[in-house]
């Protein structure tokens, strides 16, 4: 049975006109659905008993079932969701002065198995729906960590490779009739799918786009991203490049700094000169160990002058802290799996 959260606004309108319905049943259903957060049919109560009848019987409406829910001292929170199929995902709240963000996943497992990453060390399984996607939402929107300012969708897997239920996850969040959340408040990542980035490139809404570079030669990312081996970075520069004509808003590098790896200056020269030629902002962020893994984090130091190496160079630059590290919710850490014990 279909999850009625798959359902665009248009779809949904469709659906309830096929019986008769008329048009404001679907503003009706959106608003239980997205602003008051049901979780059946029957708290539909300002629709027909016949009317919520049909809809139970056509559609599913289950909330997603947390499994595990860790916390991290830092206040971040990482819950372990099982999908009706038996597959696990991970999403990540991540408070941080007045910020209350989620960390989103968009697939269980991941297909493009960067070398610092435990979301791919078990292969992928399949795409999340957008009920799915949503469900996540729904999930922190309504408990205690409400009142939720941005959105991210970094968690496990690759947005872009699940672009079609993406794009509609995104226009449900940004719909009035629906979340009503702010565009400039969501952003969403990619490895470096090319073809990825120039469909986005044509989505009518001002979503931020981040790209996860993690180096600025083809060498090192080769090692580190296999997905560069197809698109390689004057592909993916080229890619952004057309994205910034389109009318796409400023783009952010998120790098991952890894001891010894992509840490030298020489990498800091080359990432300044890829962010001067896009305008783009540079985000760091210390490696976070994952065990199998043979990299190092480095010292704070080290990241410090990295950071420094790029402004010099006239490069905006953030140095993130690596937030929910000791419950392995940090950047690259999400895998899926329940905790050991």
């Amino acid at each position: 049975m279909r999850d009625i959260r798959d359902l665009s606004f248009d779809e949904l309108r469709a659906v309830l006109a096929e019986d008769g319905e008329p048009a404001y049943r679907a503003e009706q259903v959106f608003a239980w659905l997205y602003r008051r957060g049901a979780s059946s049919f029957a708290e539909f109560t300002d629709l027909p008993r016949p009317l919520r009848d049909r809809l139970a019987a056509r559609f599913s409406l289950r909330p997603l079932e947390a499994v595990e829910i860790r916390c991290s001292a830092d206040g971040t929170t990482k819950t372990l969701f099982r999908l009706s199929d038996g597959w696990n995902i991970e999403t990540v709240f991540i408070p941080s002065g007045t910020r209350r963000t989620i960390c989103l996943s968009t697939q269980a497992g991941c297909k493009f198995s960067c070398a610092f990453c435990a979301s791919g060390k078990g292969g992928f399984h399949r795409h999340l729906t957008p009920g799915e996607i949503l469900g996540q939402v729904l999930h922190f929107r309504s408990g205690p960590d409400a009142g939720l300012t941005n959105l991210v969708f970094m968690g496990m897997g690759e947005p872009l490779d699940n672009l079609d239920n993406v794009e509609r996850v995104l226009r449900v969040l940004n719909d009035p009739r629906g979340f009503g959340f702010a565009a400039r408040r969501m952003t969403v990542s990619t490895c470096g799918l090319v073809p990825g980035i120039e469909r986005f490139a044509r989505i009518d809404l001002q979503i931020n786009l981040s790209i996860s570079l993690h180096a600025a030669d083809d060498e090192t990312r080769n090692r580190l991203m296999p997905v560069n081996r197809r698109y390689p970075l004057a592909e993916l520069i080229s890619a952004c490049e057309d994205y910034l004509a389109a009318g796409g808003r400023k783009i952010t590098f998120e790098y991952v700094l890894l001891k010894g790896v992509n840490d030298r200056p020489a990498d800091a020269e080359r990432l300044a000169r890829l962010a001067r030629r896009l305008g783009a902002k540079g985000n760091l962020i210390a490696f976070s160990p994952v065990e199998g893994l043979p990299f190092e984090r480095p010292d704070p130091e080290a990241a410090s002058a990295f950071a420094g190496r790029l402004r010099n160079k006239g490069t905006a630059v953030t140095v993130r802290s690596s937030k929910g590290s000791d419950i392995q919710a940090a950047c690259g850490q999400l895998a899926g799996s329940p905790a050991a014990g």
